[in-house]
């Protein structure tokens, strides 16, 4: 039977589509797991079993899930997809029998392939009990033709030639280094001789002078090393520096132009992980590989010179070497297991402190520290289980390291000892010998290091691989318009949109709405009708399932969404402030705002009042590391960066309800000056906000079921008459 096919899940919540992406890859095709994740419905929750099932079937599957007894499990196809321990997904691929016991064999994405017997596998699986027998859910899977029919996926992974190219770029000091590495080699290997010669010249012959001539050599030699070395540590600092910078940087500009479905999916601390994890590949590249082959060029000269000495000792040597590669490369398997735990642990303990430090208010206002802290407290108990299974392995594989190494050096100093004796090798010789053999120890241990480092970087250009692999928002092969057509009204036709999540309903349901050019409409409804997600349409943060939205004769996904998004001055419910001035919060894409649309921005949100009050005034630091604010200054601040934009069209989400009355009144009548002429989008529960729109339309439940000015809807009596009913008595 051939080897059932393994992928390793990237992240915490990458088990559902890596199953399906191993049994799809056992039929003979092969999917990337970002095609599978979008198709799966994927959030930051994962993926349920209806949304790998629905996967499967799109790819080519015949799918059914069940509640299945063990015997009845035992009866089925194999592979099939099984959920574990009530939050995870693994494959169940085989079913043996050894020694009269049932074996289990699974394709776990977080451990890799396991063997399980039958009461431990029903420990994991069984869910339910069911007439006293036991049972647990499976997501059974068969091939369609139209699986066959398809091309599966061809991705070509990120590889070290990759990598290399940040070394190419710094190939002048890299050539200044090799030709250090040289001089350095070079002059080490004088000193065994020289070690030699005092012995056996200048001991031998009692010649006093001779042994400070040669002591004065070695001093000589030694200041030239250090020198040597000190050089080599300035260039690889320079080195490492600026490749470390580059692997970011372009790690962010990758980050950047990643679409904001993107990050609705991911946790926080998975991408702070895997930025953490670039310092390993630059720390691989700049250090281990340069140091690697300056002491392999060490271990060929002084392997060489060794056998010059003795021949014996020199087979002695290579063959206890190779025992202790082969025992070091050993564990390397075992050692990237516990690699994707630390990568797991430790992302869940960086989202976990983000949690804290940006969760403190509410923990304090719910009384609910001990929890939390019980929770935190929980990861670390993982992360020092994790450390107790590290060190473990470090210790076995280094105490059969240290037993190989030790006995060779052992055996080595008998047999140099005994050549000497008979007559085979002299003094000197043997003190060579002695010194070119501890020369040999540390490449060997390098070398194998570096193997360590090798594997770990490859594990994080893994990760690294799959952002790199990612569609950015804007292609650079396709072609986006950067103007805006004559006629810029905005129409929505036929909208239909569903956030990623199996069985999720639809949020927009068969929406067809005409958002006229140098008009403002106002959008209503209850929570949760769909207001939000227009706005996240029109922004292009996601893309309409059904439908297509247009501008002018256009279509708006023709438009470049960079240029696009800076002819949209926003206002999000969620806006953020940045750890920055008053100036530069408003000013953001400015390196150095204009002083004149800042004072604009600033009359029309009506900040005067904030920025007069304090010290710095515009240069004042705010945001999480500056002086704090109350929602109300943070909206005319996020109303002041909409203004400073000068765009074509404004969308406001709730722009006003955190204002007070007077200030609310007062930025209002500035606003209807501002919106003369540009396409004005509102979202706002507030009659004082939507009454003078020129058309105000009603959402519930994803579809439009009014359409209207104020005193048209109102003297209607229906849906938006309901929606403001408190406030149109307020009015009388």
């Amino acid at each position: 039977m051939k080897t059932f096919p393994f992928y390793k899940q990237p992240d915490q919540m990458d088990c559902g589509p890596t199953c399906l992406r191993m049994v799809a890859k056992h039929y003979g095709k092969n999917f990337s797991l970002q095609k599978l994740r979008d198709i799966s419905g994927m959030n930051k929750e994962g993926v349920s079993l209806f949304g790998i099932s629905e996967a499967a079937e799109k790819i080519g599957f015949r799918t059914m899930g069940s509640r299945l007894s063990l015997e009845q499990l035992k009866q089925t196809e194999l592979p099939v997809i099984l959920h574990w321990n009530q939050n995870h997904f693994v494959v169940l691929f085989k079913i043996k029998t050894k020694s009269r016991k049932t074996i289990y064999f699974i394709a776990d994405p977080a451990k890799g392939i396991v063997e399980y017997e039958e009461n431990e596998f029903l420990q994991h699986w069984l869910s339910t009990l069911e007439g006293g027998i036991g049972q647990g859910i499976a997501l059974l899977l068969s091939p369609t033709p139209a699986f066959y029919e398809q091309d599966g996926d061809q991705t070509e992974a990120l590889s070290f030639r990759f990598l290399l190219r940040y070394l190419y770029r710094y190939k002048q000091l890299i050539v200044q280094l090799f030709v250090g590495l040289g001089v350095g080699s070079l002059l080490q290997l004088i000193v065994p001789f020289l070690t030699q010669s005092v012995v056996d010249i200048g001991i031998n012959t009692r010649n006093l002078n001779f042994i400070y001539i040669v002591l004065i050599a070695q001093i000589m030699l030694f200041i030239g090393r250090m020198s040597v070395d000190f050089i080599r540590s300035w260039i690889l600092l320079h080195i490492s520096t600026r490749i470390n910078i580059s692997i970011l940087t372009d790690f962010l500009i990758k980050l950047m132009k990643l679409p904001m479905s993107f990050f609705d999916n991911k946790m926080t601390g998975d991408i702070m992980q895997r930025m953490n994890d670039q310092r390993r590949i630059e720390s691989f590249l700049t250090g281990s590989t340069l140091n690697t082959i300056f002491s392999l060029f060490n271990l060929l000269v002084f392997t060489l010179v060794l056998a010059y000495y003795n021949t014996n000792i020199f087979f002695i040597f290579l063959v206890s070497s190779v025992l202790y590669s082969l025992w070091v490369v050993a564990f390397l398997k075992r050692r990237r297991e516990l690699d994707f735990k630390r990568f797991d642990l430790s992302s869940k303990n960086q989202s976990n402190i983000v949690q804290l430090i940006g969760g403190m208010q509410e923990i304090k206002l719910n009384n609910c520290e001990q929890q939390k802290r019980w929770e935190w407290e929980h990861l670390q108990a993982g992360l020092f289980r994790f450390s107790i299974k590290s060190l473990s392995l470090g210790q076995v594989q280094q105490a059969g390291a240290f037993f190989i190494n030790e006995g060779k050096n052992i055996l080595i100093t008998f047999l140099v000892a005994k050549a000497v004796i008979d007559g085979q090798l002299t003094l000197g010789g043997m003190m060579a010998v002695q010194y070119i053999v501890g020369q040999v120890n540390s490449p060997i241990e390098q070398l194998l290091g570096f193997i360590q480092q090798m594997q770990d970087a490859k594990i994080s250009l893994e990760r690294l691989n799959e952002i790199h692999q990612m569609e950015e928002e804007e292609p650079a092969d396709k072609f986006f318009t950067k103007t805006l057509p004559i006629d810029q009204s905005i129409r929505l036709e036929n909208i239909s949109f569903t956030y990623p999540g199996a069985g999720n309903e639809p949020v927009l349901n068969q929406i067809n709405l005409s958002i006229p050019q140098g008009k403002t409409t106002a959008i209503v409804g209850m929570s949760g009708s769909g207001k939000t997600t227009i706005l996240k349409l029109l922004l292009r943060f996601y893309s309409p399932q059904k439908g297509e939205i247009k501008v002018g004769a256009g279509h708006l996904d023709q438009i470049g969404y960079g240029f696009w998004r800076n002819q949209c001055g926003t206002v999000m419910q969620d806006g953020f402030i940045f750890s920055d001035t008053i100036a530069k919060n408003i000013a953001v894409a400015d390196e150095h705002p204009n002083m004149d649309k800042l004072r604009h921005a600033i009359k029309v949100a009506n900040i005067n009042d904030l920025i007069e009050s304090l010290p710095l005034g515009l240069h004042t630091k705010i945001g999480a590391e500056g002086n704090g604010i109350s929602q109300g200054q943070k909206q005319r601040i996020l109303i002041a960066r909409a203004v400073y934009k000068d765009p074509a069209y404004i969308f406001f989400d709730e722009a006003t309800n955190a204002l007070d009355a007077n200030n609310e009144s007062v930025i209002m009548q500035n606003l209807e000056d501002f919106f003369e002429g540009r396409t004005v989008v509102v979202v706002a529960h507030r009659l004082s906000t939507v009454r003078n729109a020129d058309n105000i339309v009603v959402l519930d439940r994803g579809k439009i079921v009014e359409q209207g000015t104020h005193d048209e809807l109102a003297s209607q009596k229906g849906e938006y008459y309901h929606l403001v009913k408190n406030q149109l008595e307020l009015g009388n």
